[in-house]
């Protein structure tokens, strides 16, 4: 069939007719083929322009149209409504040109920009006479609204739907709805209260059937189109049952822990559980965690280090005991002997020096009466459960406990006459006194543990017996109490002993004997203490030789230290290399120098220089290089044995390979630390539980906590010395009284007050047991929603610039230099002056004294600054003279007030007469941006001042203004978030960094993305009424499209050729919409027409060509591109 085309030009006014000659192209395209009438004309977009092409369709017989004008974002679609209303297609029969962005305002010269005009027209000719049929789709639109952002906008659009009768989700990012406008004092002109105008719009949305508020949640992701979207939630846990929470605050009353109050701007502090101020909505407290501190990730037994420290600090000994016993059972023993590797991570240490962790924990225990200390409810479980334990060092009584805190009948088989394993056997007195263990493991037998000394598991009772006598799980933590051997003649002579057995002999019998010259062989901590003991059991000379330079020795090095102070001589970097004998009785030591101990892969490889070698002369060698298990409990038994006498087992369940055997501590890792075999019991103790209820070991098995999303180190954290520990004099370290003597009370407080929270909520579990209403529950976990919406309204709003890398104004600097918002708060009577306008102490951040006699207000800080922002925030001016109106008003009429202005922009309705009370009331207007705050004085008058520098551009002096307090006037700044917000919501980002609008003029709440709408300051600076205002209009949006019930969504979107279609899946993984799926059953690719976009992703890639965009094909497409190199050639 010939087509018959219609043409039409809009001048646009002059838009388009200033550099494009409208009439000649109208003429020329008269002349292509197919089109059978071709106009120009004033306005094609006005009512008598669409009426002329409604006309031209049946007179002409028209066929197709080809409009050039103006954006085809602003008109195509007027003009699809004209083609349609004259009885065409308005997909098939309708093309539109660009002439203005593409021609007329890019060009100056006519005759090109003519030129070109032509061969756009021509081309959009060609491409319209081969466009086939396309009819929109429509789907019905969900009634449920989405509204990210709680502060005034998002209050008032949801009000409006609400009120309307339609259902709206309220989505805030805070624990509270309120925004800024709640953290103010008064709001200009009319100083009214803003908690006033605030608070019953909160309690109005809380009370609101028709709104669900979401509090304390974030919008992850949102798909769909208009109409049908769905928008995942995740609500973060409160950590408080909002349904049972009364809002009584008596869970903050005991939290120890404190940091800055962000609702207050670091004015003020707050503890972990909190709420951000008494009017909020919901009353629901929440409880700040962050990712566990660092001390408590590290420890291997994963003790709540933060949270005793807390209610250390606290004053609450038998509380911050009683956390500690909920991961090991030895806190005063651990107290004194862990190595504490917790505090090589404490954040601390970027300040001053890491906590005493340790020690703070010792001081803890110590307070404690043990005798009556309570046992935690036990819930007992049956006989038959019965469990086995072999051996009573860390690991096993560890193991022991823990079974017995979960109610299982526990018997631990010891061989010794004492509990306590190396503990009591390896460890010197004067470093762990018996008692202290001994109160420990009284402890654990009150728990209903029983304890069988002298009871050694092997020879006459073995493993297999165990089982059979109706244990039904067995856990072996034998410990590794043998001695390395060095390998070396000589080293079985006279004089010549074993470490660790020289320990267990003075330890248990307390009879040991050396010669009055002693050598040690080892750098390790079992060396130390040998050598350490051999000093105060008589021995004149200790020298102690190892392999290791100083800083490789695997012991302590507050170990070293108080070894060398009694005298001890240690010789680095020499290696035995025999012990040299006389008459059976070892007389010295020939040692070569040791090169090197570890290779590059940190595996042991020592190296030897044979060369170097000298002879030490002594009467004893203790030699303690390293231990080994002792297997004897094994015999006669199945039990999987490495070849060095460890025990197989899981790394992570400590189960061996034989069902109901475990294994745990130095006989599965090799010699460690006691701190490691708690923590291997107690994992070994949870494995048990599971095997016993019949439970998979691993699955669902809590993993250790990771993260470093903690809380930043205060600035109030000013460098302390650590507590130093008091000790016994060296004169006096003769026998094996405890050397380290514990901190004082005060010491302990002053200790326990450095921490800085990093995990900010310490789990310490005070509130738990303060809440009468048994609503808080520390192991709530986030809730992830879907929410179906048929539109959404983003209402995020802005940030305060942070006007700290400004150096010129002092802020952070100077004690008294305060940002808006700051004041705002000193000035709220739920503030940290209670409203009482104070300068801040200068030693004490929080400690507020004197009224100002005279303050300066600088505006535009952050704003109309090519350095930082150049947009105007429109709010300075009049917030800057309601500061002025209040320190008139509440410190009194003689308080100088300067405001320093660029322009006053009192544009707003009253603002006008605002201003002129303020100059009336005696405001010192300053014309001139002010370039300096600082103290150097440099006269009388500015001694013990704030100096703000300025020009005076009225008079253009510059001037020197003393004051006592400045206020900065900041910039409203994009959300930091707001590239986040903008990907997940498909909104763009204007050039000041705030959401953009679809058009500034005629689509202000829209955006690029149909169904979703802005509302308030995050589309960019406005007042509370502005803001009102366009959240007004957002809810009018929303509400429109919900109240047609159905949307029309455009037919350009792709398609697959079933008949082509591979089945590759290469489409599925480009969309960026998730709009394409596999269809299993026919093996192609199949596109969700009212999800897709159009975007063509899929169409640009697809190897066999299946994937084509309705409306651009490739038939299309090449038609236009024929049309532009025609008309090229023609040229």
């Amino acid at each position: 069939m010939q087509e018959r085309i219609g043409f039409y030009i809009c001048h646009c006014g002059i838009n388009i007719a200033s550099r494009v000659r409208c009439p000649e192209v109208a003429e020329y395209v008269a002349t292509l083929p197919d089109v059978v009438v071709s106009r120009d004309y004033l306005f094609m977009c006005s009512d008598p322009g669409q009426e002329l092409i409604e006309k031209d369709i049946p007179a002409y017989g028209l066929t197709r149209v080809v409009v050039a004008s103006c954006s085809p974002r602003m008109h195509e679609n007027t003009f699809r409504g004209a083609v349609a209303r004259g009885g065409l297609n308005p997909f098939r029969c309708f093309h539109h040109v660009c002439v203005r962005e593409h021609v007329s305002w890019v060009h100056t010269d006519m005759d090109e920009a003519t030129e070109k005009a032509k061969t756009l027209v021509r081309a959009g000719v060609r491409r319209v006479a081969r466009q086939a049929d396309l009819f929109p789709n429509t789907f019905p639109v969900n009634p449920n609204t989405l509204i990210v952002g709680g502060g005034i906008a998002g209050m008032q659009a949801a009000l409006d739907i609400a009120s309307a009768g339609y259902h709206v989700y309220l989505v805030e990012k805070q624990p509270t709805i309120g925004g800024h406008m709640l953290q103010y004092d008064k709001t200009f002109p009319t100083l009214d209260c803003a908690a006033c105008i605030g608070t019953p719009k909160m309690v109005s949305v809380g009370q609101n059937k028709n709104i669900d508020l979401l509090t304390y949640a974030e919008v992850e992701e949102l798909s769909g189109f208009i109409g049908n979207y769905t928008a995942r939630v995740r609500k973060k846990a409160r950590y408080i049952d909002a349904s049972k929470c009364t809002g009584c605050g008596e869970c903050t009353k005991v939290c120890p822990v404190d940091k800055p109050n962000e609702w207050d701007v670091g004015t003020l502090k707050r503890h972990a559980v909190y709420r951000s101020f008494p009017q909020a909505v919901p009353i629901t407290f929440v409880i700040d965690k962050n990712d566990r501190a660092p001390c408590v990730q590290t420890c291997p037994a994963q003790t709540n280090a933060q949270g005793y420290i807390a209610l250390i600090k606290a004053g609450k000994y038998l509380e911050a005991t009683q956390l500690i016993l909920e991961k090991l059972p030895f806190p005063g023993s651990l107290g004194r002997v862990c190595p504490a590797p917790c505090e090589a991570v404490c954040r601390r240490k970027k300040v001053d020096e890491p906590l005493s962790i340790r020690n703070l924990k010792r001081f803890a225990a110590d307070q404690v009466d043990w005798d009556s200390l309570p046992l935690p409810p036990i819930e007992k479980k049956s006989e038959d459960d019965r469990v086995a334990v072999i051996g009573s060092g860390p690991a096993g009584l560890s193991a022991a406990y823990f079974l017995a805190r979960m109610g299982y009948p526990v018997s631990v088989f010891e061989a010794l006459g004492v509990a306590g394993g190396m503990m009591r056997t390896g460890i010197p007195d004067y470093r762990l006194p018996p008692a202290i263990l001994e109160r420990e493991i009284k402890y654990i037998e009150r728990l209903g543990v029983n304890l069988h000394l002298n009871t050694p598991i092997g020879k006459d009772r073995t493993v297999d017996d165990l089982f059979h006598q109706g244990f039904r799980a067995v856990f072996v933590a034998t410990g590794t109490h043998g001695d390395a051997k060095l390998g070396i003649p000589g080293e079985d002579a006279q004089g010549v002993m074993a470490g660790v057995a020289f320990l267990k002999r003075q330890n248990l019998a307390g009879d040991a004997r050396v010669g009055e010259d002693v050598v040690v062989i080892g750098g390790g901590a079992v060396a130390i203490d040998v050598a350490r003991v051999a000093r105060r059991i008589g021995a004149k000379r200790v020298r102690l030789y190892c392999l290791e330079a100083c800083h490789e020795m695997p012991a302590w090095e507050e170990e070293v230290h108080a070894a060398k102070a009694e005298g001890i001589e240690i010789h680095n970097t020499w290696g035995p290399a025999q012990i040299l004998v006389s008459e059976g009785k070892a007389r010295g030591i020939e040692f070569k120098r040791c090169t090197r101990v570890f290779d590059d892969k940190k595996r042991f490889s020592p190296a030897y220089d044979e060369a170097q070698r000298q002879e030490v002369c002594c009467d004893t060698v203790l030699v303690a290089i390293g231990q080994r298990p002792d297997t004897s409990w094994a015999e006669g038994s199945n039990v999987p044995l490495h070849p060095r006498g460890y025990v197989q087992a899981d790394e992570r369940t400590f189960a061996t390979e034989r069902p109901g055997l475990f294994a745990g501590g130095e006989v599965y890792t090799g010699p460690s630390i006691v701190v490691q075999a708690v923590a291997n019991g107690h994992e070994a103790a949870i494995s048990i539980d599971r095997y016993l209820r019949g439970e998979d070991l691993l699955e669902a098995r809590p993993e250790r906590p990771k993260g470093e999303q903690w809380n930043p180190i205060p600035d109030d954290a000013l460098p302390t010395p650590r507590a130093k520990m008091p000790e016994i004099a060296l004169d006096q370290r003769q026998g094996f009284e405890e050397v380290e003597l514990g901190f004082t009370e005060a010491q302990a407080l002053e200790e326990a007050s450095r921490c800085i929270a990093c995990g900010t909520c310490s789990e310490c579990m005070l509130c738990v047991a303060n809440c009468k209403a048994q609503a808080i529950d520390h192991s709530m976990k986030d809730e992830v929603l879907n929410l179906d919406v048929g539109s959404v309204i983003v209402a995020t709003g802005f940030d305060p610039l942070d006007p700290t890398p400004m150096h010129e104004y002092g802020y952070g600097k100077y004690s008294n230099v305060y940002t808006n918002l700051e004041f705002e708060r000193l000035s709220n009577a739920t503030g940290p002056t209670a409203g009482a306008l104070l300068m801040r102490d200068p030693e004490n951040r929080y400690h507020f004294t004197s009224p100002p006699s005279s303050v300066a207000i600088l505006h535009c800080i952050g704003s109309r600054d090519v350095n930082h922002h150049e947009y105007c925030s429109r709010t300075c001016c009049m917030y800057a003279l309601k500061y002025a109106h209040l320190l008139k008003d509440k410190v009194g009429h003689d308080v100088l007030v300067y405001n320093f202005y660029i322009d006053m922009r009192c544009f707003g309705k009253g603002y006008e007469e605002f201003y002129r009370r303020i100059q009336g009331e005696g405001v010192r207007m300053v014309r001139g941006k002010a370039t300096r705050v600082t103290d150097e004085a440099e006269s009388p008058e500015e001694e013990g001042k704030l100096v703000v520098e300025a020009e005076d551009t009225l008079t253009g002096k510059l001037l020197r203004v003393p004051v006592d307090m400045v206020v900065l006037c900041t910039a409203m700044e994009p959300r930091k978030d707001t590239v986040d917000v903008a990907r997940t919501f498909g909104i763009s980002i204007g050039g000041d960094g705030f959401f953009l609008e679809e058009h500034p003029k005629l689509e202000p709440v829209s955006t690029a993305t149909a169904g979703v709408f802005l509302a308030g300051a995050c589309q960019g600076p406005k007042d509370i009424p502005d803001t009102v205002a366009q959240a007004k209009a957002a809810a009018s949006m929303a509400q429109a499209l919900t109240s047609l019930g159905r949307v029309e969504v455009q037919p350009m979107v792709s398609s697959i050729d079933e008949d082509i279609c591979v089945g590759c899946k290469v489409c599925i993984g480009l969309c960026p919409y998730s709009a394409i799926e596999f269809d299993d059953r026919r093996g192609i690719s199949v596109v969700n027409d009212a999800v897709c976009k159009g975007c063509g992703s899929c169409a640009g890639y697809c190897p066999s060509g299946a994937a084509k965009i309705r409306h651009f094909t490739d038939r299309q497409i090449f038609g236009e591109i024929e049309g532009l190199l025609v008309a090229r050639s023609a040229s």
